[in-house]
């Protein structure tokens, strides 16, 4: 398990979680919420049952920590210049095994008012997707499985999805 606590001059913290344990939306909610802000907003990446048809049992995680690590602080960075009002910001991601309904990215950020924290919990998400080196395997019923990349990542052509059966062929 990784964990990361940033301290800033206003009060407000970056936190970023890389662990194998399942996420809690109270433990993010806790630690983004402040008595100085109206708002904490959460978003919740949860593994789905199917996939183009195919029935998926679960999702695992791979990550490269100490660059996934620098991405999200970089990430943490461009969001308090963009919207400086940011008290708290929580990223937790899960790696290895995911099962079907447990979350595997959970990210909770305060601000004073609503608008700076959804804004930011949509950038946050969609950059986390497109920089992070954190990669997903999907496994069906079938005991087949395929790596997925994200669609909004820069550094690939976006053209692969490699599909193996169970013996990994």
């Amino acid at each position: 398990m990784y964990t990361d606590v940033t301290e800033h001059e206003n009060g407000g913290r970056d936190i970023i979680k890389l662990t194998s344990s399942k996420l809690s939306t109270d433990e993010v909610s806790f630690s983004a919420v402040c008595p100085e802000c109206g708002a904490v907003s959460l978003f919740v990446g949860t593994t789905r049952n199917s996939y183009q048809g195919k029935v998926v049992v679960q999702l695992e995680y791979e990550a490269y920590i100490p660059m996934a690590e620098s991405e999200l602080k970089k990430i943490c960075t461009e969001m308090r210049k963009k919207w400086p009002t940011l008290k708290h910001i929580v990223v937790h991601h899960r790696l290895g095994i995911v099962p079907v309904m447990e979350a595997s990215v959970i990210i909770g950020i305060s601000s004073p008012h609503r608008t700076e924290s959804l804004e930011a919990v949509k950038y946050c998400i969609d950059a986390l997707k497109a920089t992070v080196p954190i990669w997903k395997k999907e496994i069906y019923e079938t005991q087949e499985f395929s790596w997925k990349e994200n669609k909004e990542c820069f550094w690939t052509d976006n053209e692969l999805t490699v599909e193996h059966d169970c013996e990994g062929n």
